[in-house]
């Protein structure tokens, strides 16, 4: 399947799991707005009759509108005569169970000459427990001499517990959400992995065809009678074979150690090694394309000799074939706080910073579209960095497009060894 259909199928399934996600939240919302409204409606009818019938008993002219809303918890009732309490409790719970309010309450009856609610009781219509409870801190009116107050503390409890179909669903549409997505993800992963592991071998397949072509070529000549009575060709063509299967076991190293190192399996054979001398013998084959500043003072550290090697090999080639036309490669070594700062500089195409961090990745290459235009397996700063950690050391990446990059390894000096004076 191409990219670009994977892109916009990933992109379409996001927004379609977006849409049921907020579609699933509205309508829960839109269930308990509505749970609400007819709750309160429930609430100020029943309150109504409760109004009506009080004033029945006293006498009096019950008003228009005597039910006031002062919160969503909170109901005033106006009864314009002083209410029993033992009636206002019998009249309640036979309105609110023929209202089918079947709820925990709270009742308080205000008393206009003390200014304050001399009646407070807990009651509920699911039984016939009935309990004190405070009423000090309801909210009072002027509007009305003689009122009671109805509260509904267990409102927000009485709601979740009569959705609980509709949020165990939308916790179940969420978790089929979620698996979905999961799902998605590890197929693209997997496709990710599969077109990484595709470049990773024919790659690997091209860059080992050429030194196997040319042992294959030097084999040929040498393999001729005449060869022998040529001492230095002889010679020349034995040297290319040695070069080309070092070369090769360089290459089987690099990617066994990657492997190791990935698994914690890494073996690291640590030595006293002088870094000048070491980059120094790297420098040989690559003439004029590389300049080797030692402002180090002293270049002594403990690593291993062939990983340390393959390292800066790494890094070297890498800032060559990243050069463009400018092959000039700077190496520097500097002392710095009891550190050796190793760095390698190039004056090429750079790296955007959207990849700086990606380049580290096993297998993963810049390119433009599907051409690879740098050849190479994909591994190189991969293994530098996981060479960096296994030794314990620190690696930097300061690059810009246009501008060149430039990796700095920080590598702490033993106290021994920073007493020893560079040989270089």
């Amino acid at each position: 399947m191409p990219r670009r259909t994977i892109q916009w199928l990933t992109i379409f399934s996001a927004l379609l799991i977006i849409g049921v996600v907020i579609t699933q939240i509205y309508w829960v919302k839109q269930t308990l707005d509505l749970r609400h409204r007819q709750f309160n409606e429930n609430a100020h009818v029943a309150l109504q009759e409760v109004a009506s019938k009080l004033a029945h008993v006293s006498g009096v002219m019950q008003t228009t509108n005597p039910v006031e809303q002062l919160s969503t918890e909170y109901f005033l009732v106006n009864t314009n005569a002083t209410t029993q309490p033992e009636l206002l409790e019998l009249f309640i719970k036979d309105s609110f169970q023929k209202h089918n309010l079947i709820t925990d309450f709270e009742v308080g009856i205000y008393d206009c000459t003390t200014n304050r609610m001399r009646y407070g009781m807990s009651l509920s219509t699911k039984n016939n427990d009935k309990a004190p409870t405070a009423t000090s801190t309801w909210v009072k009116t002027d509007k009305y001499p003689y009122y009671f107050g109805v509260r509904f503390p267990e409102q927000v409890t009485l709601f979740t517990g009569s959705m609980n179909g509709a949020i165990w669903s939308s916790v179940l549409v969420l978790v089929a959400v979620s698996f979905f997505a999961y799902a998605l993800f590890i197929i693209l992963r997997q496709k990710q992995l599969s077109e990484v592991q595709r470049d990773f071998v024919n790659n690997m397949t091209h860059e080992l065809q050429t030194p196997i072509s040319t042992i294959r070529i030097a084999a040929d000549v040498l393999n001729t009678t005449g060869i022998v009575k040529q001492p230095e060709r002889h010679s020349r063509y034995v040297r290319i074979v040695q070069e080309e299967i070092l070369r090769l076991q360089g290459q089987v190293e690099m990617v066994l150690s990657m492997a190791k190192a990935e698994s914690n399996a890494l073996i690291l054979k640590r030595e006293t090694i002088d870094t000048h001398e070491v980059i120094k013998s790297l420098l040989l084959p690559f003439e004029e394309k590389i300049d080797f500043v030692t402002e180090a003072s002293n270049s002594i550290i403990d690593a291993d000799p062939f990983h340390f090697r393959c390292m800066i090999t790494n890094l070297i080639d890498n800032a060559l074939k990243y050069s463009d036309n400018i092959r000039k490669v700077k190496v520097m070594t500097a002392n710095k706080n009891g550190t050796l700062v190793v760095s390698v500089q190039d004056q090429g195409i750079g790296i955007a910073p959207e990849y700086q961090k990606k380049i580290f990745n096993q297998f993963f290459r810049i390119s433009s579209g599907d051409v690879h235009d740098v050849k190479g397996f994909g591994i190189g700063l991969s293994y530098v960095k996981q060479i960096v950690r296994a030794h314990g050391w620190h690696l930097d990446l300061d690059s810009a497009l246009g501008k060149g990059s430039t990796f700095k390894i920080t590598i702490p000096q033993n106290k021994e060894n920073t007493q020893r004076p560079s040989q270089a």
